[in-house]
């Protein structure tokens, strides 16, 4: 099993940026991908970004191509979401996830606000 510690939120103004981080450890080796989800008050979680866990494979949500990256350092066992242009609707708690042997593990989630 792997455990999953984010860090990284906080408030912002629209336009801006924030980068955030999710370190994971326990059978890290065994990780098939890692990315991040967000829940916005009185939505349904949402899938933002994942990236494999060789890093050659990436995926986005619409909403935020072009505006979003996502890393990997496999040597920190560490992956991070780099968001740029923040826009209010991105405000949402963020949580990492990591698929792990097929099953999905998350984090307790970091609060990004993003203010107009």
């Amino acid at each position: 099993q792997v455990s999953l510690v984010e860090s990284g939120g906080g408030l912002v103004q629209a336009g801006g940026s924030l980068r955030l981080s999710c370190s994971a450890s326990g059978k890290v080796s065994e990780i098939d991908a890692m990315g991040w989800y967000r829940q916005a008050p009185g939505k349904q979680r949402e899938l933002v970004a994942m990236i494999s866990a060789t890093g050659h494979n990436t995926n986005f949500a619409t909403s935020v191509k072009g505006r979003f990256t996502i890393s990997t350092d496999s040597a920190k066992n560490t992956v991070y979401l780099q968001m740029n242009s923040l826009k209010p609707e991105d405000t949402a708690v963020y949580y990492c996830n990591a698929i792990w042997v097929g099953y999905n593990f998350w984090g307790r989630g970091t609060q990004v606000t993003v203010s107009s």
